[in-house]
């Protein structure tokens, strides 16, 4: 039997199974680090499968490594599955009813999670079948969004001995995503101050929320004198208490900072971190700077990306039904003008590089984009890029969204389990495995791969970014 239709008649008879599990993954939704449903779930998943699992890899509770087979290659396959805090949803509804509980699959990695462990379960049963030599490995990487679970886990040698890792993401798109992305620093800065009554002694007073406030003024002048692609976010997570006569003692704001490469990430903190300690100097107020998390840029592989792409073409695209298309209009009406006009742009970000002619006049993707390095620079960041700096690894994205749908929305948690997004998340697990499968079968096409990330590694070693003394961060979501 031909390797693709091998694969395609596995998924086909299991897909049942596999969507049940995007169903249980969506309906319990966990933030960063606190995936213990969804993790336990899918471990157990695993050893059903036959696969031996190691739980609590990378000392993160939820984090846990699957393995079948011996010998080389390995062939690593990378999972996902939190969500995300304001992102609750009832799915397939085309107008906003949150749930109670407001965590959300935002972001589906519901899919992305249960689509990395099919495509490893195919790969496993052509193993089986086949009686090879090569072993399959499925990491439950928790902790991506906010987190960098996979950074963690590459400082303490997860992925050490891994020769291929592959991934996908959902969206409105089916191409091979290959641009990089961008690094970035999570941290924190307490201020602490002194109360008072702010209207009968204010002198006495050294208010925190001001420190926090003068900060942010500061950053903002920041802006103008880093380069272009930088990004700073921040959030402020603590304003010191609800009473405005009082003197705030204690504030707190996390800043999120992004550029196209870690040590221009670094130089941006160290000016940041002036201005806090600025800050602290004009309001008589301490600071208290917590490192939470970093992530490095994604560095493509350009031979694996090829032999993926080839491998998403033989997939296929999804044929929407008339009932998936008559969603799809309902729910691209929810969208912005904004989102709508550019659905393209978006697009673009996941590895797009057509006219968008074929996708006129209508509301889902139905084809697959030509396969095109590019040196663009994807405007978000993601912890796959650590993996991406010690392993050859390569993602897709396959199309499971209405065109238009931005990540982190309402609109993308209701179309985190529906058909057509199962069926994306399915073709995303074939072409997977069938890439895995060719590189278990072509030896030379492996060595080429790896000689394109050798002679990369050769020209730049690669450094965690996240220092020895820092450890997972929780989200608090109360």
């Amino acid at each position: 039997m031909a390797t693709e239709n091998f694969v395609n008649n596995y998924l086909i008879n299991k897909s049942a199974d596999f969507e049940k599990i995007s169903e249980y993954i969506f309906n319990h939704p966990e933030t960063r680090f606190q995936e213990y449903k969804s993790s336990a779930f899918l471990a157990s998943e695993c050893e059903r499968e036959g696969f031996s699992v190691e739980r609590g890899a990378g000392n993160i509770e939820t984090a846990f490594a699957a393995t079948y087979g011996n010998g080389s290659p390995v062939i690593g396959f990378l999972g996902e599955y939190d969500a995300l805090s304001g992102l609750s949803q009832e799915p397939n509804k085309t107008s906003y009813e949150p749930w109670e509980r407001n965590i959300g699959h935002g972001c589906g990695h519901n899919l992305l999670g249960t689509g990395a462990f099919a495509a490893a379960c195919a790969t496993k049963d052509y193993l089986e079948k086949n009686n090879l030599p090569g072993t399959v490995k499925f990491f439950g990487c928790p902790g991506e969004e906010g987190g960098s679970g996979k950074t963690f886990m590459v400082r303490d040698g997860v992925f050490d001995g891994v020769d291929i890792a592959l991934t996908w993401h959902p969206s409105p798109a089916n191409a091979v995503m290959s641009l990089s992305s961008l690094a970035n620093y999570q941290v924190s800065f307490k201020f602490k101050g002194l109360t008072s009554h702010a209207a009968n002694s204010p002198h006495l007073g050294r208010s925190a929320l001001d420190s926090v406030e003068l900060m942010n003024v500061g950053v903002n002048y920041l802006r103008e004198h880093i380069i272009p692609e930088a990004r700073i976010h921040y959030a402020v997570t603590n304003t010191g208490g609800i009473s405005p006569n009082v003197v705030q003692a204690d504030a707190e704001v996390l800043y999120l900072i992004r550029a196209p490469k870690i040590d221009v990430v670094d130089d941006i903190y160290k000016r940041v971190c002036k201005i806090a300690e600025g800050a602290a100097l004009m309001t008589e107020t301490e600071v208290e700077v917590k490192f939470e998390k970093a992530c490095s840029n994604y560095v493509p592989n350009r031979s694996l990306e090829q032999i993926l792409h080839n491998s998403l073409q033989t997939a296929g695209a999804n044929s929407p039904t008339p009932e998936e298309i008559s969603f799809a209009k309902e729910m691209w009406s929810t969208l912005t003008k904004g989102e709508q006009e550019g659905y393209l742009e978006l697009m673009e970000g996941f590895g797009y590089n057509g006219d968008g002619s074929e996708l006129e006049g209508k509301y889902l993707t139905e084809s697959i984009s030509p396969y095109q390095a590019s040196d663009k620079i994807l405007s978000g960041s993601t912890d796959v890029g650590d993996v991406s700096w010690i392993v050859p690894t390569a993602q897709l994205t396959a199309a499971t969204s209405v065109l238009g749908t931005p990540l982190h929305t309402w609109q993308m948690t209701s179309q985190g389990i529906s058909s057509f997004a199962h069926k994306g998340m399915l073709r995303a697990a074939e072409a997977m495995s069938l890439t895995a499968i060719h590189l278990l079968n072509n030896k030379e096409d492996l060595n080429n791969v790896q000689q394109e990330f050798k002679a990369f590694k050769a020209r730049r070693p690669y450094t965690c970014p996240i220092p020895e003394h820092v450890h997972p961060s929780k989200l608090n979501t109360v």
